[in-house]
This record gives C-alpha cells, sequence and structure tokens, in this order.
C-alpha cells in the first residue's frame, strides 16, 4: 500500500503543486494531502488505510452519501451502453426535465461539464441578451476561474492569499463591479451609477465561498427589485446550493427568483457535470437556437446524466427539514464546546451547511470572515483529521452533512471536538 506522503511525493513532480485543484494541497492549515483510495457513504477510506468521517462530501455534491447503491447501478448501466456519444441522448432530456420541474425560475435549461463552464456560459448569456458589458459580483464570492470572476475571489483564491488576479488582463477585470455581501447600500450606489451597463448581478443566494454566510433580510430582494428597475438580469449562483439547501434550490426556499440560475455538484450525482437554465425568452438567445455561441463535446454526457437524473429521483423523496435539524444540532454542540474551551467561535448554518468562524466577530461579508483566526483553524483541521473527522483544508468553506451520515457518526464528530486542545498542535 502506497502511503499519501510517499503518493504526494511523487505528484509533486509531475502536477503543479501535487494537486488538481488548489486548495487539495492543505498549505493553509499547515498538512499535506490524504489521498482518497475509496469511499461509501458518509466515509473516506485514505491510501494509508485510515477511514474517515467525511465533511466534505466533494465540496457538497455527495448529498446521499459516496457511492450510493442506485447512483452506482444506474451509472454501470449507462457505461455499458457506452461513455461518450458526441450526440443528443435521451437521459440529457430527462435530466433537464427533471430540473425544470424542480427549481422555480428555470424554463430551459443547457447542460455543460462544470460549474465554472455554466457561470462563464451564463455570464456571455447575459451580456449577449442585455447587449451590456458590466458584471456586478461580491467580494469573496467564487464563481469559478473563468477571469471575469477572479476580481475578489473568495474559497482558494482566498485560502491561497493570492494577490489580485494574476494572467488576468485588467482590460477583463474592469468591466466587473465589486460590492461587500449583504451591502445593498453599495449596490444601490452601483446601480445608480452604472444602471444601464450592467448586464448582470452574479450572486450566491447563500454565500458558500468565503465560509457559509446567509443573506440578511432584504438583501436578495433589493438585488431583484434593482436588477427589475434597470433591466439586468439576476444571476443565482447555486453551485453549491442547488437541490442542497432544498429540492428547489435556494430560490424555492427563499422565495426569490433569479433570470439565470447555475447549478452543478449534485445534479450530476458526483460525476464532472454543470448546468445554466432560466426563463425561455433569454435560453433562446444561446446557440443553435440564437446568437450566442457555447459549445461542449461532453456537455449532456451520457453516464453523467444517469448519475445526475438518479440522484434527483433519489432526493426528491428525502427529508431535508429533518437533516436540517440534526445539522444545526451537530453544528450547535460544537459551538458550545469550543466556547467553554474559551475559543471565539462564530457559527452560520444553513440547511445541511454549517460553518465554524474562530472569530468574535459576527461574520455578515467577507471582511468579517476574515477576522477568523486561520492558525487555529489549521490547528483544529489536523486535530479533527487525526480523530477520525475529515473537513475542508479551508476555514473559507462548508461542512457538508448528507443523509447517510449516522447518529453514531455525529457523536464521533462531538466527541473529536471535545478533545480539541487549542493550546496544542496535532501533526498532520
Amino acid at each position: 500500500m502506497l502511503s499519501s506522503e510517499v503518493l504526494f511525493q511523487r505528484a509533486c513532480n509531475a502536477i503543479p503543486g501535487g494537486v488538481n485543484s488548489p486548495v487539495r494541497a492543505c498549505k493553509s492549515v499547515g498538512a499535506t494531502p490524504l489521498f482518497i483510495a475509496s469511499a461509501k457513504g458518509s466515509h473516506i477510506v485514505t491510501e494509508d488505510g485510515a477511514e474517515l468521517i467525511d465533511l466534505v462530501m466533494s465540496w457538497g455534491p455527495m448529498l446521499l452519501g459516496h457511492a450510493h447503491p442506485e447512483v452506482e447501478a444506474a451509472i454501470i448501466e449507462a457505461v455499458r451502453r457506452g461513455t461518450s456519444y458526441g450526440a443528443p441522448c435521451r437521459l440529457e432530456v430527462e435530466l433537464a426535465e427533471a430540473v425544470i420541474r424542480a427549481v422555480p425560475s428555470i424554463e430551459m435549461v443547457r447542460m455543460v461539464s462544470s460549474g465554472t463552464e455554466a457561470t462563464m456560459s451564463a455570464l456571455r448569456l447575459a451580456r449577449g441578451f442585455t447587449g451590456r458589458d458590466l458584471v456586478l459580483k461580491f467580494h469573496g464570492g467564487y464563481h469559478g476561474h473563468a477571469d471575469a470572476f477572479l476580481a475578489s475571489a473568495g474559497s482558494g483564491v482566498a485560502t491561497q492569499a493570492i494577490p489580485g488576479t494574476p494572467g488576468v488582463p485588467a482590460a477583463v477585470v474592469q468591466h466587473t463591479l465589486l460590492a461587500h455581501y449583504n451591502d445593498t447600500e453599495t449596490v444601490r450606489a452601483l446601480f445608480t451609477e452604472h444602471g444601464d451597463r450592467i448586464a448582470c448581478v452574479f450572486v450566491e443566494p447563500v454565500a458558500g465561498n468565503m465560509g457559509l454566510v446567509p443573506p440578511q433580510p432584504g438583501f436578495l430582494e433589493t438585488l431583484r427589485e434593482l436588477c427589475t428597475q434597470y433591466g439586468a438580469l439576476l444571476v443565482f449562483d447555486e453551485v453549491i446550493t442547488g437541490f442542497r439547501l432544498a429540492y428547489g434550490g435556494a430560490q424555492a426556499a427563499l422565495g426569490i427568483q433569479p433570470d439565470l440560475t447555475c447549478l452543478g455538484k449534485i445534479i450530476g450525482g458526483g460525476l464532472p457535470v454543470g448546468a445554466y437554465g432560466g426563463r425561455r425568452e433569454i435560453m433562446e438567445h444561446i446557440a443553435p437556437q440564437g446568437p450566442v455561441y457555447q459549445a461542449g463535446t461532453l456537455s449532456g454526457n451520457p453516464v453523467a446524466m444517469a448519475a445526475g437524473l438518479a440522484t434527483l429521483r433519489l432526493l426528491e423523496g428525502h427529508d431535508y427539514d429533518a437533516l436540517a435539524r440534526r445539522t444545526r444540532a451537530l453544528a450547535s454542540e460544537m459551538t458550545d464546546i469550543l466556547r467553554a474551551k474559551g475559543i471565539a467561535v462564530q457559527c452560520t448554518t444553513v440547511a445541511s451547511m454549517f460553518t465554524l468562524f474562530f472569530t468574535e466577530h459576527p461574520v455578515t461579508d467577507f471582511p468579517s470572515a476574515q477576522t477568523m483566526d486561520t492558525a487555529l483553524y489549521g490547528r483544529f483541521f489536523r486535530h479533527m483529521r487525526e480523530h477520525g473527522v475529515f473537513l475542508a483544508p479551508s476555514g473559507f468553506e462548508c461542512a457538508f452533512l448528507s443523509f447517510a451520515h449516522t447518529d453514531a457518526d455525529l457523536e464521533r464528530i462531538v466527541e473529536a471536538t471535545r478533545a480539541f486542545d487549542p493550546q496544542t498542535t496535532a501533526h498532520p
């Protein structure tokens, strides 16, 4: 058996930084990555043979747990029919119809292969539909790594403390306007100054890439009002929240309808899938029906469509409210334990997601999220990993519970939290 340490050394010789997505390198938490050999239900098994309770869940999509037998069966059946056609298949129609039935604002949807591809394509569509160039996004909001979105991005960019946007021309990001999440005053001022040039507002309806930050009352309503008033499109990035916050996404739970929605993660059942959809009159501007070009050889891939369709059919019958109650109870107990140790911690929970911010300040936006003690989070991460709990290797991410997590899992997470000594540093 190869150890994670040996594999990481090999990876560093073949892959930049030894990983294929930066945050996985675990630099910000003072560790080296664990290489995963397998996963089942709520657990992952490393190449070293260690079994851990997973609170990353592939960054959110494994809401049913890893390797769900019915999703697995759908994938195997699809593989037997061929893995890629480069032509339409029945499953992509069925998955599109399932998404349209579930998500309130979506009348038509286009499948792509990643969340970044979905947001990039939605931005092009918004610009093509409105004839405008400017996009308004929020500090700490991460919408994938397309050039226009890397101005003041959260998630991995924040974790790696990368200054600015190297490799992105200034001429690109000059079309990106910035405001702080939950700051309606600045948003109004930007619309007053640039309203006739703003193509769209991109927002996570519940921010998940600066840690979990819920919208304050009136924030999303103000975005909807301003976009309608000025003829801009409101774009919800529901790559994380879609089918996780509720079956119909954040927009179904919060009662706010965007013009366009970006999806990913769960609708592929863990396989590489993204999608963007919205009002018919907007979506009909996409080629070949309209002039806005977007294409993808693997879009609508039959194996990914099978996994996504099986996942959505299963999720429709699950009790989201019960999972949300379990998540709140777990996060609350962890918070109480940490505070009893004298640790300043703020906890946010929404549905089956939560974040523990190691800070004494309430977190409502990216600057307040950045007040967290990242060194302390690193110690907590390493401690929990040594005690069999796998957390995101960044304080600017969410923890995710799934329908597969058991009461025994939650008890072990609580016990691991109780054993944490903030004055010591666990070694990776």
